[in-house]
């Protein structure tokens, strides 16, 4: 089984600051695609920021330049560095890692969510 737990949520002022962290655990060959979404009631969730097994990211609109994603793979973990922070980024942020395993039946590439980090910007 595959665990995603994240870390660094909290309040912060508008203009501040916070980097969000995401450790994958359990039976882990490679992951492929990480990222950063993020919901707030009453909408769907959204993109924030991904980057693949090699490096290139992408992010929305509404947080380049300000966001930036990052992942250390030796340990399993993807960051993502908020500054500049606007109302408008409160939310519930999750992390989703695609981990890819084989077993005798196939070969197979599900994705994993992490259970939600509250980020709220205000003064």
């Amino acid at each position: 089984q595959v665990q995603l737990v994240e870390s660094g949520g909290g309040l912060v002022q508008p203009g501040g600051s916070l980097r969000l962290s995401c450790l994958v655990s359990g039976n882990i060959s490679r992951i492929n695609d990480m990222g950063w979404y993020r919901q707030v009631p009453g909408k769907q969730r959204e993109l924030v920021a991904t980057i693949t097994s090699d490096g290139r990211t992408k992010y929305r609109d509404s947080v380049k330049g300000r966001f930036t994603i990052s992942r250390e793979d030796a340990k399993n973990t993807v960051h993502l560095r908020m500054d500049s922070l606007k109302p408008e980024d409160t939310a519930v942020y999750y992390c989703n890692a695609e981990v890819p395993y084989c077993a005798h039946y196939g070969c197979y590439n599900p994705d994993y969510w992490g259970q939600g980090t509250q980020v709220t910007v205000s003064s």
